[in-house]
Order: C-alpha cells, then structure tokens, then sequence
C-alpha cells in the first residue's frame, strides 16, 4: 500500500464499539438475512398437500368405511411411509444447505477504533466503514471514502458487465464486488433498505429449480396422472351404467392410484442424497440443488490455468533487462511493490525477491484481467514517473517493440513461463486516476519472468476427465505458448491448436462459435472473451462447466451450466458457485463427475422399472375389460406386484449404479428400446396367464352358477405370480449377470441385481407359503403344476424378449434407431 493510501486509510477511524452498541440498538443493524433453502412449513406443506395425497386420502377413508381396514392400511403405509423418508431427507438436506451458506458466507471486512476487524455481515451497522479490495463482495449501499479508488462488476444488478471506475463519493451497491483497486466505504444503507434486498428477496429465497433430468421425469409423471385420471372417469361411469358395488369401484380407484409412481420421487430423492454425501467425502461442497444433476450432463470442462492447473504461487524467476541494470531494475520493482495499492500475486512475487521503500504515489491504475496491465505514478523514486507492468502482446500495440523482444519473449513462454513487461515512462502526469489509456511514450525497461507450480495431481486429474469423456479446454488470460507449454505438461495433446484473444476479436460470430468449439487452448484473453467462448459453446448445445477462482472469471461462471470455484478464490467467485472445492481439490473432479453420471445412471434405471411396471397394468386393465368384463387386480394384489416387483429394487439400484457417459438423446426416448418390447411382450404373456386360468375357472364352475358369480382370486393370483416373475426377470435384463441376458443393456456381469431378484423371489415364495400373508394380499394358493407352468411361461417370455431386443425388431418396425 502506498504512503498516502496508508495514512489515508489510518485517518478513517470508523465508529467506536459505543457507537456500534447504540446504532443496533436503535435498529439501524444490517441484521436481515435473504432465505438460503425452504423452512420447515414448506417441506411439510409441498410433502404433504399434493393431489395424489388427497386422492390416496379419499381412497384410505373410503375403504375404512367399507370396513376394509386391511386394505386403507396397506395405502397408508406404502404412501405415508414413502412421505415420511421423503420430509427426513429434505430436512436434512436444508440442515446441510444452512450449514453450507455459514461456510460460503462471505465476511465483512470494518475499521472501527481505528483498526481494521473480520465481522459476519449481519453485524454491520449504519456509519460503518468497510475495506474494500479485489473479489470483495459489497455487502451494504453506500459511498467511497477517501482518495481509494476501485473498479466494481454491478453486473449482478444490472446485468452489464462492464467495470464501473469508483473513487471518493461514489455510490456503491450491494450485490455488486470490487474488480480491482483498494478503497473504504461508508454504509448509507443496510438490511432491507439496500438495493441487492430489495432486488434479490424473491429472486434468492430458495425455489425449486428444476433440473434437466426432473423436467423429464416430470412430464412422465404428468402423463401417468393423465392416464390415472382418465381411468378413474371410466370407474366412476361404469359405477353409474353398470352394478358394481361401490366396494369394487373403490378397489379399482385404488389400483389405478398406484399406478402414479409416488416411489419414483423417493428413489430419486435418496439417489441424490447419497451422491451429495459421497461428494462431501471428497472434498466437493455443494452450493445449489441442482449440481449434482448439472455433473451428470457435463460433455466440456473449461478451466483457468491459474489456480487450478497451477497452485497460483508465483516466483519471479528471472529478470531479464533491457535497458537498466539488474540492481537498478530490482530496486525500481521493489517500490513499485511496496506502493501498490492492491497488491496481486505479480506484485507480491516481487515483493519476495525486491526490496523497494515508500515513495510519494501521485496516481495509481490497478491490475485488471481486461486491461491486462497496471500502473503507478512515483514521484519521488530514483527515476520518477508512471511504471507499467503488463502483458507484452497488450503494451506493444502503443510502444515501439523490437523483434528480438518479442522473439525473447516467445521463448520464455515456451518455457511455461509467464511473461511481464516492464515500461517506463518519464511524463510523471501521464497517469490520470479516470484514465484507462497507456501513457504514449512508454519505453521497455524489463522482462519478468514468473514461474507457476502445477499441481501434482494435474496429470491425472485430466486424465480423469478422458475417463469420464469430457473435454477440456483451458482458457487463460496469459501468453498462449505459456498456457499450452503448461498444458502438454499435464498431458494434452502436443498437436493441440492455440488461440490467442487478439485472434478472437479478429472474428465474426459464426468464426468465433467455430473457434470455440474446436479450440482446446485459449490464452492471453479477457474476462468478456471467457464468458462469450462459453455461451458459444452452451449455444452449440454442449453442457458447460466452469472452473474459477478469480473476479476475473465471474462472468464465465455465470454463463456456464456449472460454476465450480475453488476455496482458495476470491468470496465473489465463491458466491456465484454451484459448487465449491474445499481445499483446492481438484483432483476431486472427475470422481464429483462421475458420481454425477451413476446417480443420472441409477436413476434411467428406476425410471425403466417403473414405466414398464405402470404401461403394463394400464394394458391389462384396458384388455380385460375388453376381452373379460373384468379387473385385473385387487389394491393389494396390486401392491404386492409394485413392492416386490419395483419398490424394494429401487433402494438398491440407485447405490450400485455405475456411471455412463451421458447420452445426447432425451433420458425418455433413450429408454424406449427397453422399455416398449418389455411392455408390450409382458402385458401379452400376462394377459394369456390370466385367461388361462380364467377359462379353467369357469369351466369349473358349477351349473346353478353364472358367469357374475366367477370367483376371481385364482387368475388374479397366476396374474400376480407371472408379473412378479417378469419384474424380477427384466432386473436380470437390466444388468446382465452373463452374456446370456444381454439384450436390451449391455453386458454388466454384476451379480448383485441378480441376487437381489433371487432375495425377492424368496420373499414372495414367503408370502405365497405363510397363509397370514396370503390372506392379507388377497392371494389364492396355486397348485404345484401350476406355478411350474407358469414359470416356464416366464422362461418362454423372457428368451422372446431377448430375441426382439437382439434382433432389434421394433427398431426395424417403426424405422428408427431407438439404440
């Protein structure tokens, strides 16, 4: 900091501990907060209050009055239940959002009796001077104090992104955050007074965004509660044109109920809190609802080189004159260190090897990613005058470079060096504090050359990302060969093409969209360039995510599909992350991505399950009212097929699922190659079961009995057995244990779904051989000969299946590849 900032900054004694006392006291505290996730009210309100809770409601009462307590339990258990572990889970993920908004806090940063002090942001009261300096966030509303200047991103509030120049008197917003430059704040305005308040109340209270993979399942849902919907109008006419007894109309509400899959939001809901803990482990701290889904779409990571491929601990390495000596060089670095204002990693590498004194400070320009250069006006130094440091690319557009410059400078960026110009210029006024332009007469002084550790783990973080096929391209604001030095380090192609920025600005829209989707290595460009390169990328369909840890990469960030910030990075980075990584761990990203692509994986799994499950009974309920004048199924009956068959393997599936590479189709039409032969063939098979035995009940029957008076239990419970037996044999199908059930998914060689179907079998043997539990589901027991046909049947069923998907039947039908 230089001498003038230094006693500018120490006049500014801010308020006494008295005064604070006395301003919260009268209310004048910045003590509101804006709702980081919903409240206890809502979670009970949005689990509890749903249509088909009311419909299941109705349904629960209705049957107590039909004196069928068995029947309104089972409906309480199996919803209410599901209800129960779905408020827990929600409950505590609001317990780890509120716990992760304390962590990402940001912190206010005061002068009171005259020193400066670190306060949580909610203690700030009226008259309070903050400090502010790059990727600070600006808290509360109010002016700069003091001959500081600073340059503010308001883009948040406004949406502009350009940087707005702030000196003494200027108003400041909250929601807004310090660029670049140092300078003090009075508070004018605090708590719901302050403009970022009175914006964002509605806009950050937490609402329910939906993701990509929710919006899908959505409209499933939608559509089987239009089909539910649609059945219960032909239940209630048939009530009313026909004589059955309200007890069977009731019965047949409550299957056609059950086939709204209430389970699948369950499973979905632990799929994602078993992902959010194991990324946790990992040291990847979720900052909004939808990252985890964000994971599993990923298809391009772009990134920064500075803190992220490179642990951003800058040495100077070597200082190349031009002009000066050595010693004359260092000792000039070394005041321009000591007097920055807002010292960066540039300055505080130089700082570490040249030892410079305080000297008068007539102007100051700071460091900026868009500019790529700064400046200092000394008036007292050795020689005085207006010093740059700065990119050299950028400082020769408005000095006279010399050839062997440049080429001297090609060669210590092909080292993997960043390279800094060092200029002079002797016009001591040259420098004006609104001035973003480069005094004209600058002459070369210097070279410097910064090394940049990378990380250890960057070689096979990268190669992580290859596994989990996902592009990356590095995007940076330093010398192109520097960035492409550094990344065939870490393992990129040695061929790979560079761009520069100067490139880029040369483009029109439909080059710089093919630029951007071919380049991998993008150097010397500015925060504009970043976001645009990703919003190019994004309108070419791909699903960005973004890595960043400076201001310099917000913009970026907020254009990406995923924001991802390191911990170490400035608060503003961290605020607009989706995700943040504790500890710098970026070795934690390809196992946060592919954790993202099991979760997506478990879930298409379930979804399959499910929708042949409900496609299925809807069939059979249409063709035996068709063929039969009947109902296929009993409530319990039917939920003896939904427990067995579907809801206890969607609490396994979704912890052993793998990941796959996300599909360019839609999860919906990337199913239907499994989902359409399985349907269609299994309500066939089921259907010819359930007729079988029909027809030998009747031939059965009495003659002073007429076909009203048919006993249904024992089709209905061939029914039952055959579809149990085809929802335990697709699990087989979904994760084939041998090549022998490969057909419609590819080769898993996981036992565990076939021991788990084997561990379900045995539990409806269990329930068929133990006459309390038969009795309890309605259940009629078969003979031996029986249940031997009819798993045969299923045998049968399952090697035509197989011959269908092998042979790929229905893609040949209907003229698509559904693959």
């Amino acid at each position: 900091m230089s001498d003038a900032n230094a006693r500018d900054f120490a006049s500014l004694k801010g308020l006494s501990t008295e005064d604070v006392g006395y301003r919260r006291s009268q209310g004048q505290g910045n003590n509101v907060s804006l709702q980081n996730s919903r409240s206890y009210l809502q979670i009970f309100q949005e689990n509890l209050f749903t249509f088909i809770n009311a419909v299941f409601i109705v349904i629960s009462v209705v049957l107590f009055a039909l004196q069928r307590p068995g029947d309104a339990l089972l409906v309480v258990i199996v919803i209410f239940g599901g209800i129960i572990i779905n408020i827990y889970q929600e409950i505590w993920a609001k317990h780890k959002l509120d716990q992760i908004a304390l962590l990402s806090r940001p912190k206010a940063t005061v002068r009171r009796n005259g020193i400066e002090q670190d306060i949580d942001p909610t203690e700030i009261v009226l008259g309070d001077i903050l400090v502010l300096r790059p990727g600070d966030q600006i808290l509360v509303d109010g002016h700069i104090v003091g001959q500081g200047h600073v340059e503010v991103d308001e883009s948040l509030l406004t949406g502009e992104s350009d940087l707005i120049f702030k000196a003494d008197g200027a108003p400041v917003f909250s929601g807004s955050f310090c660029a670049s430059g140092m300078a003090c704040y009075e508070a004018h305005k605090v708590g719901k007074e302050t403009v970022a308040y009175q914006l964002m109340a509605g806009a950050r209270a937490f609402r329910q965004a939906l993701t990509p993979l929710q919006r899908e399942i959505n409209v499933v849902i939608r559509v089987f509660m239009l089909i539910a919907c649609f059945l219960w109008i032909l239940i209630a006419i048939s009530f009313l044109s026909r004589s059955y007894s309200f007890n069977d109309v009731v019965q047949r509400a409550a299957v056609v109920a059950g086939l709204v899959p209430a389970g699948l939001l369950l499973a979905i809901t632990l799929a994602y809190g078993l992902g959010a803990v194991r990324m946790l482990g990992q040291d990847v701290l979720i900052q909004q609802a939808n990252a985890v889904e964000s994971l599993s779409h990923v298809d391009v990571l772009c990134l920064d080189k500075t803190g992220t491929l490179t642990t951003n601990q800058l040495t100077l390495d070597e200082i190349y004159p031009l002009a000066l000596g050595v010693e004359q060089v260092r000792s000039l670095l070394g005041d321009v260190a000591a007097n920055a204002t807002a010292g960066n990693r540039t300055t505080e590498a130089i700082a570490q090897v040249c030892f410079g004194q305080q000297r008068r400070v007539l102007a100051e320009m700071p460091f900026s990613s868009a500019r790529k250069w700064s400046a200092i006006a000394l008036a007292d130094a050795t020689l005085p005058g207006v010093y740059v440091l700065g990119a050299p690319e950028v400082l020769a557009e408005t000095m006279q470079m010399p050839l062997d410059v440049m080429h001297q400078v090609e060669e210590f960026a092909a080292q993997g060096l960043r390279v800094v110009l060092f200029a002079y210029s002797p016009n001591i006024h040259a420098l004006k504090g609104t001035d973003l332009t480069l005094p004209a007469d600058l002459s070369a002084i210097a070279l410097l050359c910064f090394g940049d550790r990378l990380r250890a783990e960057a070689y096979e973080t990268l190669q992580g990302f290859a596994q989990a096929e996902i592009e990356v391209k590095i995007i940076s604001g330093d010398n192109p060969q520097t960035v492409r030095t550094l990344a065939q380090q870490v393992g990129l192609d040695h061929n790979v093409s560079v761009i520069s920025g100067q490139e880029l600005a040369t483009l029109d829209e439909a080059q710089f969209a093919r630029a951007a989707q071919t380049g991998r290595i993008f150097g010397r460009i500015t925060p504009q360039q970043k976001a645009q390169l990703i919003l190019s990328l994004r309108n070419a369909g791909r699903y960005v995510a973004m890595i960043g840890d400076g201001v310099n990469d917000i913009l970026a960030l907020k254009q990406a599909n995923l924001a991802i910030a390191m911990e170490s990075g400035s608060k503003a980075t961290r605020g607009v992350a989706d995700i943040v990584l504790l500890k710098d761990s970026f070795a934690a990203l390809p196992h946060a991505f592919l954790e993202g692509q099991r979760i997506r994986s478990g879930i298409q799994d379930i979804m399959k399950l499910f929708m042949v499950r409900v496609f299925c009974i809807t069939l059979l309920i249409f063709a035996t009212a068709i063929v039969t004048d009947s109902f296929p199924l009993e409530n319990k009956q039917s939920a003896i097929v939904t427990l067995v068959g579907v809801g206890l393997p969607t609490i396994f599936i979704p912890v052993w699922a793998k990941p796959v590479a996300t599909s360019a189709r839609s999860m919906v039409r990337s199913m239907l190659h499994f989902v359409i032969p399985a349907t269609l063939s299994l309500t066939l098979i089921s259907l010819l079961v359930y007729l079988l035995f029909l027809v030998s009940v009747v031939l059965d029957l009495p003659p002073q009995l007429n076909l009203s008076q048919v006993d249904y239990s024992t089709p209905r419970s061939a029914l039952v057995t055959i579809l149990i037996l085809g929802e335990l044999c697709l699990i087989l199908f979904l994760k084939p244990p041998t090549r022998a059930w490969v057909g419609g998914e590819p080769f898993s060689g996981d036992w565990r779904y076939t021991l788990m179907a084997l561990v379900l079998l045995g539990v409806y043997i269990l329930i068929i051989a133990v006459p309390p539990l038969r009795d309890f589901f309605e259940l009629t027991r078969l003979s031996r000969n029986s249940y031997l046909f009819i798993g045969l049947v299923a045998v049968e069923w399952c090697l035509i299946l197989r011959f269908i998907w092998r042979s790929r039947f229905l893609d040949k039908f209907l003229g698509v590849d559904l693959t």
